[in-house]
């Protein structure tokens, strides 16, 4: 999996405040800083290969120097993709008016002639899934005093997100990938393409389930129901990765380590939390306030959405302002349990046709019909994924 390394920004010195006057409804948006396209050839060396710092499903990201003397990131939208370009709408609609501390900051965009491009500030430190689950590939030392504050960081950007702006905004994507790491590691949420705005007289919307493998909501996933409480799952499996300092999914483990939250749970059970801390530590961490993130973890991910607590009780509970002892914590929804359910629930193949799975592995976040696939009286959506990180520990 790829990441994008960039942060958003509002002000640029060397571009007017104009609105973009192009068809595909970005008429509508306006008080965005943009550029040419010929400012943003130059800034990369005319999209020159070495200056690629990223690629996704819906295009590349570029390093390149603004006439400002600033470092930006420069994300290029595929011409070919008619997907791409809703969520390129999606974004800058989301986060132009959006400011946070935990946020990505948008700097401008490029709308000319069939050109889509989003231009944010650079970031130094990359993504946690490039650094902190990346292996080897990074020097970084992620101390647990660094995690935690990670982890708070998060949570801040998602209440905010969840409570503090209206309509509030589901995030769809949080996972490791999306967020990024400023200069001081200073934790910002990205990539709002599959964010959906809800208007606070809605408990819920159906839509299209969008989002990645691992992370998902079994009821999001299965029945394309959305609502803050998926976002809260997400941000459960991202804290456990943060905890363990490994992926949720690791088909290289014994099968039953594979699944993170599966493995978390059955720890929980024998009392046991404390050796899923990650081993790089050195045993340097506070083993009773990781135990209790790995809880937290497991309160975000409960089956039931309505037993997954808010955003703003579990950054009361992460800052320690709020007890989790006492809280009853049931069996989470697994991966297992709905990778089971898939394939009980799907049709079999015709006489003469293939039976080979039909996971799709895409490199960005990948969308996902709502054609149905019959389960008595239930229904689930037919799903190609994107790829988990896959390494051993």
């Amino acid at each position: 999996m790829t990441c994008f390394s960039f942060l958003f920004s509002r002000k640029v010195d060397s571009t007017k405040k104009r609105p973009v006057e192009h068809d595909e409804g970005l008429s509508g948006i306006h008080g965005v800083n943009q550029y040419t396209y010929k400012e943003l050839r130059m800034a990369t060396d005319d999209f020159s290969p070495t200056n690629k710092i990223g690629e996704g499903g819906f295009g590349s990201v570029y390093k390149g120097r603004l006439k400002n003397g600033k470092i930006a990131a420069i994300k290029v939208l595929s011409a070919e993709s008619r997907q791409g370009a809703q969520e390129f709408l999606t974004e800058i609609k989301v986060i132009s008016d959006t400011q946070h501390e935990n946020l990505v900051k948008l700097y401008g965009c490029c709308v000319e002639d069939n050109h889509r491009i989003l231009v944010y500030n650079y970031l130094e430190n990359n993504s946690l899934a490039q650094t902190l689950l990346g292996g080897a590939h990074s020097s970084i030392q992620f101390s647990w005093r660094t995690r935690t504050r990670i982890c708070i960081g998060v949570a801040r950007g998602l209440t905010f997100l969840h409570e503090e702006v209206q309509p509030y905004i589901v995030h769809r994507d949080i996972k490791a990938s999306n967020i990024l790491l400023d200069k001081d590691l200073t934790p910002k949420i990205s990539d709002f393409g599959l964010a959906k705005l809800i208007p606070s007289n809605m408990t819920h919307v159906s839509t299209r389930v969008a989002g990645t493998i691992g992370y998902l909501a079994p009821e999001y996933a299965i029945r394309g129901q959305l609502t803050r409480k998926a976002d809260i799952y997400s941000f459960g499996v991202l804290l456990l990765e943060i905890v363990t300092g490994r992926c949720n999914t690791n088909t290289r483990l014994p099968v039953e380590e594979q699944y993170l939250l599966e493995r978390t749970w059955e720890l929980y059970e024998r009392r046991e939390l404390v050796g899923l801390v990650d081993t790089a530590l050195n045993g340097d961490f506070d083993a009773e306030e990781a135990c209790k993130f790995l809880k937290i973890g497991l309160l975000c991910t409960q089956d039931a959405p309505r037993l997954r607590p808010n955003m703003s009780t579990v950054l009361k509970m992460l800052l320690g302002e709020k007890d989790i002892d006492g809280k009853n914590i049931t069996k989470p929804g697994l991966i297992s349990d709905f990778m089971d359910l898939k394939v009980r629930s799907a049709p079999k193949p015709k006489p003469g046709m293939s039976n080979t799975p039909r996971n799709n592995v895409s490199s960005g976040s990948t969308n996902l019909d709502n054609s149905t696939l019959s389960s008595g009286t239930s229904t689930c959506a037919t799903m190609s994924f994107t790829a988990v990180c896959d390494r051993s520990t």
